[in-house]
């Protein structure tokens, strides 16, 4: 033991050329991922002509900066930017809710067939959403109509089609977003929920007290989640509304898609500026992400 303790850490360390070969991996590996978010961006500042040149170029030969000017003014981004966001909110808002429930009712709470019920959740992470598409447009379609108020309802008897609520509260429950929560609240030590007790608390009052501001991390990451799944839905939205008023931003991408062919110039810079809400988000909560997926994988 005193042999090992006097041994200098550093003869411990790999060669300097595993390093760089190690580095070199990784960094090849980085480029891989980014090439096409790189691809995007300096498509989105060549003209329409380089965009179909055969073989294609990689940096523009003219450079030109209108094609986001160009992009904005095609479709109505305005107001698909706000519809995204009021969508995205909505359906953070309601995955935090269903989640901490659920996660903290499998995690702490003991009641028959849970373990079961939980295999039963995890099973359906397998069960692809298109499965599930014509079952799920015919039963909104025909819900009842509470609200007259044509962006939570439609008013013309057409359910929830060409609304807020039809692309949005089918995504408050996700199966990853329980399963990463209880795995987070698994990792709160028993003591606190004794201690609880012994002031009196329920089950609701621990939760909402104790567990809640210690698991901001995971939280954080949940939210993420949803906001980045709710903000890069396609399908669902393009099935479920035929109204620009209604209709999120990834489905006004399609407006530089047409007949005669798409506007690939335009299309990569209307892609560029709508994924930047997504990226400030993740650079804001990367730290609390790391943190949370770290933790979640020691206790389960």
């Amino acid at each position: 033991m005193a042999l090992a303790a006097s041994v200098p850490r550093r003869a411990f360390r790999l060669p300097r050329s595993s390093q760089i070969a190690r580095h070199a991996v990784l960094l090849g590996f980085g480029f891989l991922i980014g090439f096409p978010f790189i691809w995007m961006l300096l498509t989105s500042f060549k003209p329409f002509e380089e965009t179909l040149s055969s073989p294609p170029t990689i940096l523009p030969v003219h450079w030109r900066p209108e094609n986001y000017a160009d992009a904005w003014r095609a479709a109505h981004f305005p107001r698909f930017f706000l519809n995204s966001g009021i969508v995205s909110l909505t359906t953070v808002g309601g995955t935090l809710l269903t989640s901490v429930l659920a996660g903290y009712a499998f995690a702490r709470m003991r009641f028959p067939g849970r373990d079961a019920l939980f295999l039963v959740f995890l099973g359906t992470m397998m069960i692809p959403q298109e499965v599930t598409l014509i079952p799920n447009f015919v039963l909104l379609s025909n819900l009842p109509c509470p609200i007259p108020v044509d962006t939570i309802c439609n008013p013309k008897g057409a359910g929830w089609f060409d609304t807020f609520t039809a692309i949005s509260v089918p995504w408050w429950v996700s199966v990853f977003s329980i399963f990463l929560l209880r795995q987070f609240f698994l990792g709160i030590p028993n003591e606190l929920w004794e201690a609880s007790q012994l002031d009196g608390a329920s089950h609701l009052g621990y939760l909402w007290r104790v567990v809640v501001p210690l698991s901001t991390p995971g939280l954080l990451t949940v939210g993420l989640y949803a906001f980045v799944q709710s903000w890069k839905s396609f399908l669902w939205p393009l099935v479920m509304t035929s109204r620009p008023d209604v209709r999120p931003v990834q489905v006004g991408l399609s407006t530089f898609a047409l007949e005669n062919g798409t506007y690939y110039h335009t299309l990569m810079a209307a892609s560029a500026f709508t994924i930047v809400p997504v990226v400030i988000l993740f650079i804001l909560v990367q730290r609390h992400f790391l943190d949370s997926i770290a933790r979640s994988g020691l206790k389960g």
